[in-house]
């Protein structure tokens, strides 16, 4: 699938307050996002966000992370946000390869979702972040 890049797609998730800006800061802190203590579940490639939104609003008494490095595919999620805020969804817009230094210190309850992994097949930088969380 070839992307698209949407003008001014950085720009709007630079100012949106949805997307979590400090991850790399956050380690052990992650709750404080959300206000709660609840679990937290991530989906890596989280795409447009229609499998974690639905999830976030069925369930919540969890807190969810979506990650997705392409900012124009983000800014759909983020389009469908702010049509249906939801208070236990946030999102990331970054590389999976990340994910270590975001939560080195850990989170009490985590739970991660890849939805799509075939298009990660091969990427040796993904394999090594998974092994370490």
């Amino acid at each position: 699938m070839r992307l698209k890049h949407v003008k001014g797609a950085e720009e709007a998730i630079a100012a949106n307050e949805y997307v979590v800006h400090d991850a790399k800061e956050r380690p052990g802190k992650w709750q404080e996002l959300f206000g709660n203590d609840h679990p937290i579940h991530i989906e890596i490639g989280m795409g447009k966000g229609q499998f974690l939104m639905e999830l976030a609003r069925r369930n919540p008494d969890i807190n969810y992370l979506g990650m997705e490095r392409y900012s124009s595919v983000l800014l759909r999620a983020l389009q469908k946000m702010e049509e249906e805020p939801l208070p236990n969804l946030y999102f990331l817009c970054e590389d999976a390869a990340e994910l270590p230094e975001m939560f080195r210190q850990g989170v009490s309850s985590f739970k991660m979702y890849m939805t799509y992994p075939a298009m990660m097949v091969g990427d040796r930088d993904m394999y090594w972040a998974l092994k370490e969380l």
